[in-house]
């Protein structure tokens, strides 16, 4: 699992999301209010966003949609959480058969950190 998870809080706004998104390369990030998972935001459902509200002015277009939406009518709200104590075959069995591929970890409800598919496929090269 990855630890120092990078999280958005349910008043961050859009904009900050994609930044947070480009600037550390991930692909999901956890919404949280005061450390307890709250729902899950991905790059995918930025693009959709952004793709469902095309103009021709494509250099001012995020800022236009990202203005229009909150993190929290974008993000998933039922989100899939495992513990510290879930194992790796249990993590890659919800992902294999889930159609999202992140997985924040908690503890006493507080996210500690996340699990992606990413960390199980590095996870499978470095050991076998």
């Amino acid at each position: 699992m990855t630890q120092n998870v990078v999280a958005l809080n349910r008043t961050d706004d859009l904009e900050r999301a994609e930044a947070l998104f480009n600037q550390y390369r991930i692909k999901h990030i956890p919404v949280v209010c005061k450390d307890v998972v709250i729902g899950m935001l991905s790059f995918t459902d930025l693009q959709k966003i952004s793709l469902a509200e095309a103009t021709n002015d494509e250099h001012d277009i995020n800022t236009v949609v990202y203005n229009s939406y909150t993190i929290e009518q974008v993000m998933t709200k039922r989100v899939v959480t495992i513990t510290p104590d879930t194992s790796i075959k249990e993590a890659a069995t919800i992902l294999s058969t889930s159609s999202f591929h992140a997985l924040p970890v908690v503890e006493e409800g507080m996210l500690i950190g996340i699990v992606t598919t990413r960390d199980l496929l590095r996870f499978y090269v470095k050991n076998f």
